[in-house]
């Protein structure tokens, strides 16, 4: 599912027009990123948690050459999906680790008015 598709659904299911649809998607958006990047986690009850985690610099090996190589300390962004009846842990994911990106966003919070 793309960003595109759940502006669809919500105009869809929310009887709202695609460009407030649009305006509230972005804002959601850019509440989590603003809230992620101020290093706040975030806990969507029926969800899951999306929390920052910090990774310390390690030794590694470049697979090409196995040259000994320092991985530098990171951020990384992981997922954890609720349990229980409501959440959406039962299929018995792992935490999902994703690399925080830089995402622009655009828009306002007309639609949020």
């Amino acid at each position: 599912m793309t960003k595109a598709d759940i502006v669809e659904k919500i105009a869809e299911k929310c009887g709202v027009t695609k460009r407030e649809s649009i305006d509230m998607v972005e804002s959601v958006f850019s509440i989590l990123k603003s809230t992620l990047e101020d290093g706040e986690d975030i806990k969507i009850s029926g969800f899951g948690k999306f929390e920052i985690k910090k990774k310390h610099a390690r030794k590694g090996r470049n697979p090409q050459t196995g040259e000994a190589i320092t991985i530098d300390a990171r951020s990384v962004l992981t997922f954890k999906p609720s349990t229980g009846k409501a959440g959406i842990g039962q299929h018995e994911w792992e935490y999902v680790r994703t690399p925080i990106v830089s995402y622009s966003f655009h828009g306002g919070n007309e639609a949020c008015s």
